[in-house]
């Protein structure tokens, strides 16, 4: 079990900070990679074909969100028989998580190519954007069964404590796919899909060397064709785990697809201003997502060992080290803003700089609640809290869709700026709540 950490003791804060190190680092060259991404778009392509991504991205987030969200859904089975000591247990949820993992996959992808053109005009992407949108999104969904394969070995790592292999297997790729990026667009001329195929090819490197990092020094994961053999009443649990955990991301990132929309209909301008922001965005919002994923880990183990006391110490801290970081984050926006949306758009259009230099100062203001929403949906769910983090999630969909109808059109961009923050107060109500009755006042 080399590299599998039991977080069922030590000080919580210390456990919680060494496990998210390694998840922090990784995310961070995700999201450079991202950027890069970005730039390389817009600087070798130039404005419009960076618009053709912007307007999709948001399709294949969503996606990426619900793969993410239903592995780390089974994983929480398996951090909960880790931390129960039930090593066979471990192995039969790890097999379950492979064949369930693909087979949702599979149906999604078919659904979402059968519905693409429908999806693309619920979209409101512009006729002149739509054949470079299609060329870039189809890669990158049929590369989906690549993406819930990493997915499936991170998670699954990261259940037994281990952050520091598909962190290692992460940089990797980014720094490959920065590479292919160039490579493809710049020397095989292969536009807008060039990016795309530079973000599959780099995932599939990740997998192939976390599956054999697996095999040849995780043997506590090492599952025989027995393992395989579907048990009801696993399965049955294990789904609701996952599409619970699926659906808290993905309704989140459905609601971002239709709000999407909506910009997408101000036209090319805002969509690379929101394409940027987005962006820095969600460089700043890592260390909540983070610490989530921490939390999922670290409530799980410690409810699998009858521990929910640490649970609430484990809170506090997560959420005093958001408060520290978050401080960090308004003084940033309220200084390079404007300079982090002129890089990443290699523009120096004033409307792209002043909206999302605006975009950004006014979004992370509020970020702290977004912070508190993130920890608590991924510690209840952690807990085996299934309906109330879904309601929340719903509650950002109905939000989202309701200002896109109504308060966009009256107010353009200002109603995207306010939609978020207006929401966020209040969805994080019912989670405050719902952490209060399960995890108590007394440890």
């Amino acid at each position: 079990m080399v590299n599998a950490r039991l977080l069922t003791k030590g000080k919580p804060w210390k456990l919680l900070l060494g496990f998210s190190v390694p998840i922090f680092v990784g995310q961070i060259f995700q999201l450079l990679y991202s950027l890069f991404d970005t730039k390389i778009v817009g600087a070798l392509l130039g404005e419009d074909p960076l618009a053709a991504v912007g307007s999709i991205s948001s399709l294949y987030n969503l996606m990426n969100t619900f793969a993410n969200g239903l592995t780390m859904g089974f994983s929480i089975m398996l951090a909960f028989y880790f931390g129960a000591r039930n090593f066979e247990r471990v192995r039969k949820t790890f097999a379950t998580t492979i064949y369930l993992s693909l087979g949702t996959i599979v149906i999604l992808i078919v659904a979402i190519m059968v519905f693409l053109d429908p999806i693309q005009t619920f979209l409101n992407i512009p006729e002149e954007q739509k054949l470079m949108a299609a060329s870039y999104i189809q890669v990158l969904i049929v590369g989906m069964v690549v993406t819930v394969m990493y997915h499936v070995c991170a998670n699954s790592l990261r259940a037994i404590g281990d952050s520091v292999t598909p962190l290692i297997f992460l940089i990797v790729a980014s720094l490959g796919n920065v590479g292919m990026d160039y490579v493809f667009i710049k020397f095989f001329h292969w536009g807008v899909a060039g990016a795309a195929y530079a973000t599959v090819f780099a995932q599939l490197l990740s997998v192939i060397l976390c599956l054999i990092r697996i095999g040849r020094r995780f043997e506590l994961l090492h599952v025989k064709k027995s393992d395989f053999r579907p048990e009801g009443k696993l399965v049955a649990e294990m789904m609701k785990s996952g599409l619970s955990m699926g659906l808290m991301g993905s309704l989140v990132a459905l609601g971002t697809v239709t709000l999407q929309s909506s910009i997408n209909s101000l036209g090319a301008q805002f969509i690379v201003t929101h394409t940027a922001a987005r962006k820095v965005c969600e460089m700043m919002m890592l260390p909540a997502i983070v610490l989530g994923y921490a939390m999922t880990t670290f409530a799980g183990q410690n409810s699998g060992a009858g521990r929910p006391d640490r649970v609430r110490t484990g809170l506090k801290s997560a959420l005093m080290m958001g408060v520290i970081w978050n401080i960090i984050v308004v003084i940033l926006m309220y200084t390079i803003s404007r300079y982090l949306i002129g890089f990443l758009t290699s523009s120096a259009d004033e409307t792209i700089l002043y909206w999302g230099s605006l975009y950004l100062k006014f979004e992370l203001s509020f970020n702290m609640i977004c912070y508190v929403i993130i920890v608590l949906r991924n510690m209840l769910q952690g807990l085996g809290a299934r309906v109330t983090p879904v309601i929340s999630s719903a509650i950002e969909l109905i939000g989202k869709i309701a200002f896109t109808f109504l308060l966009v059109p009256v107010l353009g961009y200002w109603g995207v700026i306010l939609t978020e923050p207006l929401i966020w107060i209040v969805m994080v109500i019912p989670l405050i709540i719902q952490a209060k009755k399960m995890i108590g006042q007394k440890a």
